[in-house]
């Protein structure tokens, strides 16, 4: 397929550095789900939510190295919802692309909604829907004006995350190697001294990956930043490579030391979060305002790559006729600036539906979400099965491979279908995987109204 960039209107620019990729690849997938959502997982699994993590964080690389593949060899801002169109056909690459976009749209509110809650929480005066407001009409409108406020935005962002998470680490080690002078805290033991290493049984281990797998998604943000900074095919590389670091580092050493310093069953963990919980037992001063501070910075974070993400996502569906043309216009600044208000929409929607009818339509449509990262992944693991396939055939070379090929992208895609299967049969994610099927479904159906990829009603 032809490069979006061989359009006849104006394309999307270089706009970022090669350090704003690097930083955003680095901490692209660090979100509240580490700093709170953890305590829920650890909750489920007991310590051996370790296990829950690592076979997770595995999934994860082996799905970034298959998408790094496919993005080297293309590099494109449809990422891979283009390359699904290549190589399933245009109905996959438009449902998945749909797909994509609906989660993060959703996504967007969420996190707008929960950094105005902690704002609201330190200024009760200023009501939450206000900061909500604020909050996003300042992103989308620096998204609006170009690349670069993206760019900076996130690697401030990204940096922040990486430096909180790189102090806790320390201090937490501190604290297990018994040199934290705040507490007489010291050692692993709580790692199994409260009911055993794994206390609930292997099955919420598998739980816990249901739990875990939602605070990976965002890492193929980069195959889709990637294609607007020079030399696209190193900074994927480059990112593809980092993964396995981002995963060890960041998620399994900060889980290891939280489970090592608080017991798994302390009633605290799920009230206040993880990595404030664990700072409390150490008595390290001001630990729910630094908690707070990063928690805001990485919601925040989250909801800008967000919009960045639904924004390319649907300009890239538009320049390949899978949705209004209108999202395909680029402005003088290379901003898809017609995809980004229409993101920013659906996101202001969701803020007020959950404002003026809270916990009933927003709380549904959120449900809808529950099952797309897995399918995200399996479309991936699908379509690399068929592009490698089809450039063997053809004798063409590629920069970079999936290991194992295709043994190990069988494995995934076997291990997708596994984990989707669980989640249809189990009571707990049962609503949450028949929710995601019937929005699945429909966006499948509106697919067939298209002939060979463009759309049949075509806007004046």
């Amino acid at each position: 397929m032809a490069s979006l960039h061989n359009n006849k209107q104006r394309s999307l620019q270089h706009g970022l550095t090669s350090r704003q990729v690097s930083m955003i690849s680095i901490a692209g997938i660090i979100g509240a789900g580490l700093f709170i959502g953890s305590s829920n997982a650890i909750a489920t699994a007991g310590p051996a939510i370790l296990i829950s993590y690592a076979m997770t964080g595995l999934l994860v690389l082996l799905v970034m190295r298959m998408l790094g593949e496919m993005a080297i060899a293309n590099p494109n801002s449809g990422s891979f919802s283009t390359y699904a169109s290549e190589a399933i056909g245009p109905w996959a690459g438009f449902t998945i692309g749909w797909l994509y976009w609906w989660f993060w749209v959703l996504i967007i509110p969420v996190e707008a909604i929960a950094g105005a809650d902690i704002l609201h929480a330190y200024f009760p005066g200023v009501p939450s829907w206000l900061f909500a407001f604020l909050i996003m009409v300042v992103l989308s409108g620096s998204n609006l004006v170009s690349v670069k406020n993206f760019g900076a935005f996130e690697y401030w962002f990204a940096l922040v995350k990486v430096v909180a998470i790189i102090a806790f680490i320390a201090v937490c080690s501190l604290a297990v190697f018994g040199f934290w002078p705040l507490a007489e805290v010291s050692g692993i033991s709580r790692l199994w001294d409260s009911g055993g290493f794994m206390p609930n049984g292997f099955g919420t281990v598998l739980g816990g990956v249901l739990i875990t797998i939602f605070s990976f998604f965002g890492a193929e943000i980069v195959t889709i930043a990637a294609d607007e900074t020079a030399n696209p095919k190193d900074k994927i590389r480059r990112a593809t490579n980092l993964v396995v670091y981002r995963i060890a580092i960041f998620y399994l050493a900060s889980i290891f030391l939280v489970v090592s310093l608080v017991a798994w069953n302390d009633p605290s963990l799920k009230a206040v979060g993880s990595f404030q919980r664990v700072l409390e037992v150490l008595n390290v001063p001001g630990a729910k305002l630094l908690v707070d501070l990063v928690v805001l910075v990485a919601v925040t974070s989250c909801m800008n790559s967000g919009l960045y993400t639904a924004s390319r996502m649907l300009y890239s569906l538009g320049a390949r006729g899978q949705a209004l043309s209108m999202t395909k216009r680029i402005s003088g600044a290379g901003v898809p600036t017609v995809a980004v208000i229409l993101s920013t929409l659906a996101g202001f929607v969701g803020c007020f539906v959950n404002y003026v009818l809270p916990g009933k339509v927003f709380g549904f449509l959120l449900s809808t979400t529950g099952a797309i990262a897995l399918l995200v992944y399996l479309v991936i693991a699908v379509s690399q099965l068929r592009m490698r396939a089809r450039a063997e055939r053809e004798g063409r070379p590629l920069e970079l491979k999936m290991w194992l090929f295709p043994w190990l992208t069988w494995l995934v895609i076997g291990t997708i279908v596994m984990v989707l299967g669980y989640m249809l049969f189990s009571d707990a994610y049962r609503y949450e995987t028949l929710m995601t099927a019937g929005v699945t479904l429909f966006i499948l159906l509106v697919s067939l109204t298209q002939k060979g990829g463009k759309v049949v009603a075509q806007p004046a």
